[in-house]
């Protein structure tokens, strides 16, 4: 079998017009590396090389799967690992509506998907070492999360509101009835 994307590319164009693939049913017997990157700012590279092409990178994220620490692109017949710098998808579009526990976040990634936080898209805080500034992620899909950029941040920090969790105060968000804690007031 060819190396690279090329035998991917094969795979991956008997799929690309029949909706999301069903990668969860495919366990290929042919696992390999490629030299395949995802950048902390959404780009993808291959062999250090940037892929330019929007309808590529989309067909290539259409096939991500996460395994353990490992994001792989999986077609029937071969699996292939790829690096991810943070996460392999960003958060680009805030779309928010109603207010309190009424409020309901929609968020489309950088791959044009669009999920609401709430119970099967919930929120993780992650906070930076050196900064202390948090870095905030949504569930898209089967374990892939997208990582909020800087402006859809901001628009976030204007929407946060405090509610009392275990006896402590927290400042967070509320989507689909749900509060999801960024950061204890303490700390603001």
């Amino acid at each position: 079998m060819s190396e690279g994307p090329y035998s991917l590319l094969a795979e991956l164009e008997k799929v690309k017009d029949k909706g999301r693939p069903p990668i969860h049913l495919w366990n290929p017997d042919n696992v390999k590396d490629i030299d395949m990157e995802i950048h902390e700012d959404g780009s993808w590279f291959y062999m250090g090389t940037p892929i330019k092409r929007p309808r590529l990178v989309h067909l290539f994220a259409s096939v991500m799967r996460l395994e353990g620490d490992d994001y792989y692109l999986v077609t029937p017949v071969e699996k292939c690992r790829i690096k991810v710098q943070d996460a392999p998808f960003l958060i680009v579009l805030l779309d928010d509506s109603g207010e309190g526990q009424s409020q309901r976040l929609g968020f489309t990634t950088n791959m044009s998907e669009s999920v609401t936080l709430g119970p099967d898209h919930g929120l993780r805080v992650e906070i930076d070492a050196e900064t202390e500034e948090p870095a905030l992620y949504v569930m898209v899909r089967d374990g892939l999360e997208a990582r909020i950029n800087r402006n859809v941040y901001y628009q976030l920090a204007g929407l946060l509101a405090e509610s009392e969790q275990d006896g402590v105060p927290w400042h967070g968000l509320w989507s689909e009835g749900m509060f999801f804690p960024v950061i204890e007031s303490s700390q603001l």
